[in-house]
């Protein structure tokens, strides 16, 4: 084979890589919005109370805590098509027909109606909440160091994709057709993603498969502690636990401050609800790109001062003020940086996994990230009461000052890749 041959095969099997981690983004992000948005949008048009709708949420709390059954996909793995897409056809099938069956619903205020809509919406959670994991770990496994950024920008369009899909094109349906069609609707999209995972790349056997479930439960932190030793450990955990912090607490208080700042509901709609995820999108694509001439490290750098950068922007139109073309560049700054942030941080997560373990090991890296964007981001309200909106913007830029102190100690600028990330040659299993 000739090198143009040998470089062509090499494009098509990226190619080949990118399309199967977008639609495994597209399977994942629209279970999601089945079991909030289009879910909450049914029972208020039915009349259902406003505090049982509030309870919904209640459901999703297997998305929280997937982390305690994770292990269980590496120690059983379904063989066919492979160890991770076994799972994943699985749970799309299952995904399938709960949606399908919650269209046969009808919500109202009769108990035992709430109780098999609640049922369903449980059910849908853990299905969606179990795919979760398998897709995480079915692109950590596939994708080489090269490939993570521009995967991890795939996955996301993939998932924003489905999150339109699903929650604008849901309501419109709902509007003309009624929620069943809304509902069948989902339940087609997440079937038009069973041919992409039958035919996507398949994952080559692990060595060292994992033999007791002990070992699948407990090697996971061993290996991760045994790789990057006792003091690296804790930086990286807290590293991922930081490096987004400033992103959760923005998020937290942008809705109150954008009404307190008199924007009309229309205005934050359409900027924050399309404008935004435009922008996400636009920054996802830049930071997949970048990724792979900037490598690791560089781009962990680069993309949190983007970050910055964008919550900036954000203390400017509390400071000078700036109108809806304020809003717009403030918005469009922001989500552009948290779209370059959330590609390298995904990216980041999958060179800290071991394949033999990247269910479980990702399972605990995402479950440590979500403190900052609940615990740690809890007293964003406070610090916003008592500093008052320039001073909870300041706040925020300088919430990236640990970040930046561990970048300086893991992940060197001059050095490729962050110390601790996965190496076979480390593996000391």
């Amino acid at each position: 084979m000739g090198a143009s041959d040998s470089t062509l095969a090499h494009s098509r099997g990226t190619l080949r890589r990118l399309i199967a981690v977008s639609a495994e983004g597209v399977a994942s992000g629209a279970p999601l919005m089945v079991g909030s948005r289009l879910l909450q949008g049914w029972l208020t048009a039915s009349g259902v109370p406003l505090a049982l709708i509030g309870l919904i949420p209640l459901a999703e709390l297997p998305y929280t805590l997937k982390l305690f059954w994770a292990p269980l996909l590496d120690r059983w793995p379904i063989p066919w098509p492979d160890r991770r897409r076994g799972w994943l056809l699985l749970m799309q099938l299952l995904l399938v027909a709960v949606i399908a069956a919650m269209a046969l619903l009808r919500p109202s205020s009769d108990p035992s109606q709430l109780t098999a809509v609640g049922l369903a919406a449980l059910v849908l959670a853990i299905c969606s909440a179990t795919q979760d994991i398998a897709v995480d770990a079915y692109r950590t496994d596939l994708l080489p160091e090269a490939e993570r950024g521009a995967g991890a920008a795939a996955a996301a369009l993939g998932y924003r994709a489905a999150m339109l899909s699903v929650g604008a094109g849901g309501f419109l349906l709902a509007d003309r057709f009624g929620w069943p069609a809304a509902f069948l609707s989902a339940a087609a999209l997440v079937a038009a993603m069973v041919p992409f995972t039958l035919s996507a790349p398949k994952l080559a056997p692990v060595e060292h498969a994992i033999t007791s479930l002990r070992q699948a439960v407990l090697g996971p932190a061993r290996e991760f502690v045994h790789r990057a030793g006792p003091n690296r450990t804790w930086q990286l955990l807290l590293l991922v636990l930081l490096y987004r912090w400033p992103d959760g607490l923005l998020n937290a208080m942008a809705i109150p401050f954008l009404k307190l700042q008199g924007f009309s509901e229309a205005d934050i709609g359409l900027v924050q609800g399309g404008w935004a995820i435009g922008a996400t999108i636009l920054g996802t694509v830049i930071g997949g790109s970048l990724f792979a001439w900037l490598g690791m490290n560089r781009s962990l750098w680069l993309f949190a001062i983007s970050g910055v950068i964008g919550n900036l922007s954000y203390w400017a139109l509390a400071r000078f003020g700036g109108g809806v073309a304020g809003l717009i560049t403030a918005v469009s700054l922001e989500n552009i940086s948290s779209g370059m942030v959330g590609a390298v941080f995904v990216a980041l997560l999958m060179s800290l996994c071991n394949p033999r373990f990247s269910a479980t090991q990702y399972a605990l890296l995402s479950g440590v990230y979500a403190l900052s964007r609940s615990i740690l981001a809890a007293p964003a309200g406070a610090v916003a009461e008592r500093a008052g909106w320039p001073g909870f913007f300041l706040f925020t830029v300088a919430a990236a000052l640990p970040a930046f102190l561990l970048l300086w100690r893991i992940a060197p600028w001059g050095e490729q890749e962050a110390r601790g990330a996965f190496d076979p040659s480390r593996d000391p299993t």
